[in-house]
């Protein structure tokens, strides 16, 4: 398959291109940038705001399928006045401008969007296809209306939630806890919201997974291992951190305290208190569970410098 992938220059866009050259798949990368010399493949640069241009590189490449990883996602940045449209020029128009291309040359379109496109409340975890759309802050809203977009002018669609991502190529929860601990030996992180982190590098497997089949729709995929605060989240990493020597992390050299959100603060976006996602739709379509998030954090540590 050829298959064109967004956004290339990001932690997930990474992950799919290594994924599909992996198979045997000819992958065609693009993203805003002039160049991005993490990937080893055909690049094509692009504004995805730009209708002409999307449809333009698009009909060129003829891609089998088009996997959109490319989005804003700084979720307090989006809050700003002089942001807010770029951000929904990006993850809206940006996924609309996509989606019909996709329609016009008859291919499939997988999107990836986010639990913020619910209202983060209650302990139920989310399911797929749960039309209770109540997004709590710009991110989560232009997210939503990407998905709106996709599911309007599609029928060969694949919407993927995620959550709490980290992966090898860009900034992420775990890098930036590992830093801070470098320089503080006492951190609050907050442990009143509830989820389930996402490894870009076993999610990029389900992915490709995925657009080999035609079983579309609603999907949420995050690692298995049950659902965690983010102060567990905290604790974990610096545990696995030990685990490899790495003493400077331990509990007698850096204190890690559980707060509420209410008072930690500081935030400008309201964060979802219940980022649960129900992931049984996987397995009954068919497709293999990722790794548990405990095993993901331990490779990703062994991959990464710091």
């Amino acid at each position: 398959m050829k298959i064109l992938v967004t956004g290339v220059g990001g932690q997930l866009g990474f992950d799919v291109m290594n994924e599909l050259a992996k198979r045997g798949h000819e992958g065609i990368g693009s993203d805003i940038l002039a160049e991005v010399t993490s990937i080893d493949a055909p690049y094509v640069q692009m504004d995805i705001t730009d209708g002409d241009a999307v449809s333009k590189n698009i009909k060129e490449i003829k891609p089998d399928a088009v996997i959109h990883c490319a989005a804003w996602t700084a979720v307090d940045a989006a809050e700003d006045e002089d942001k807010q449209e770029k951000v929904f020029a990006i993850n809206s128009t940006g996924t609309e401008n996509i989606a019909k291309v996709c329609k016009e040359i008859d291919v499939p379109m997988m999107y990836i969007s986010t639990d913020y496109v619910f209202d983060g409340q209650g302990e139920k975890p989310w399911e797929p296809d749960c039309k209770d759309y109540k997004p709590l802050n710009v991110y989560g809203s232009s997210k939503h209306k990407g998905e709106l977009a996709v599911s309007g002018i599609l029928d060969k669609y694949f919407i993927v939630r995620i959550a709490w991502v980290f992966g090898k190529n860009g900034s992420n929860f775990i890098k930036t806890m590992l830093n801070v601990a470098k320089t503080h030996d006492k951190l609050t992180v907050v442990n009143d919201q509830i989820g389930t982190p996402t490894y870009t590098f076993d999610l990029a497997r389900l992915l490709v997974d995925m657009i080999e089949t035609d079983k579309y729709g609603y999907y949420h995929a995050t690692n298995e291992g049950g659902y965690i605060s983010w102060y567990d989240f905290t604790k974990e990493i610096f545990r696995q951190a030990v685990k490899l020597g790495r003493t400077e992390y331990s509990e007698e050299k850096v204190q890690v305290s559980p707060v509420t959100t209410a008072e930690y603060g500081v935030s400008k976006a309201a964060r979802p208190f219940n980022s649960r996602l129900d992931k049984s739709k996987l397995v009954k379509n068919g497709f293999k569970p990722l790794p548990t998030w405990q095993d993901a954090v331990e490779r990703y540590l062994k991959e990464i410098e710091f």
